[in-house]
């Protein structure tokens, strides 16, 4: 009976470059080069929304309408000084 030389870990493995390049062909080829932006962009979505119900924060609609509200502040400047 042979035993690793590494104990058992309970610890995630790290993914490589390699590991990361399969994944990343694996998923062109099932979803296609049209589609695959799109599931990045509802994968990141869904990260963040998880971020933020655990961290218990500021919702994003609040973070969004606080920019908003600052890009409408700093536009009366701009055309002020554009006159």
């Amino acid at each position: 009976m042979r035993r690793s030389a590494r104990p058992h870990s309970s610890a995630m493995p790290s993914i490589g470059p390699t590991e990361l390049v399969v994944v990343l062909v694996l998923a062109l080829i099932i979803l296609g080069p049209k589609r695959l932006p799109d599931a990045g962009r509802s994968l990141g979505r869904g990260m963040r929304e998880f971020k933020d119900s655990l961290g218990g924060g500021t919702d994003r609609a609040e973070r969004l309408s606080a920019a908003e509200a600052e890009t409408d502040d700093a536009e009366p400047a701009r055309r002020s000084a554009a006159a």
